[in-house]
């Protein structure tokens, strides 16, 4: 994996790190903090400007996450209706549910998407109720690229001190990213075994 990105980043200059950004907010296996990490090591060698290498890095991140938000936009609430009506006992999902992620988008969806891109694997699956529950499309891009340009700062000024030493980058992000995801899936399966719907509260006549 690494020697995939420090070529990709090596060849392609700039537009390789978008393009690794991107993809990695289409398919998160790729780890984002790898990615900056290692494009950090290469500002620090000289061979790219570390601030134009996180602004090349942070626009690849929302072009992955517009590629999501717009898939939930299209899909739209209407169909996320009969999608849990169908399917909701496995997404833990049910009406009450879908009101409460629709008002939290509409009060707080500025700073949930903020908070989010510090999430790994959060990160990129926050970008789909974005769009299904239509959160403004302006808002969404500047949070997420305020959210996206903060965190790569972070990884690309980590691989910019770090030098050569790219394991070290590994070391430290490899087991925290796992440790999350891990977290993530044993919350659902707990939420999958004790999740029971509830029915959405009747408007008072």
């Amino acid at each position: 994996m690494n020697d995939f990105i420090l070529n990709l980043v090596a060849s392609g200059g700039y537009w390789g790190v978008a393009l690794l950004m991107a993809l990695e907010n289409v398919f998160p296996p790729i780890p984002s903090e790898l990615i900056m990490g290692l494009a950090g090591i290469e500002a620090g060698k000289g061979h790219i400007n570390l601030w134009i290498v996180i602004l090349a890095g942070t626009l690849g991140s929302v072009a992955g996450n517009y590629f999501w938000y717009a898939i939930g936009r299209s899909f739209g609430i209407q169909r996320l209706d009969h999608f849990v009506d169908r399917w909701g006992r496995w997404f833990t999902l049910d009406r009450r549910e879908i009101d409460r992620f629709n008002g939290l988008f509409h009060r707080h969806g500025a700073s949930t998407i903020f908070f989010a891109r510090m999430i790994p694997t959060v990160r990129t699956l926050i970008s789909l109720p974005a769009g299904i529950f239509a959160m403004s499309r302006t808002k969404f891009l500047l949070w997420t690229f305020a959210g996206a340009g903060l965190w790569n700062i972070v990884f690309a000024g980590i691989g910019f001190q770090l030098g050569s030493r790219v394991e070290e980058i590994d070391a430290w992000t490899g087991p925290i990213s796992t440790g999350v995801i891990g977290l993530i899936v044993l919350a659902y399966i707990v939420r999958v075994i004790f999740w029971r719907p509830q029915k959405a509260e009747q408007p008072a006549e």
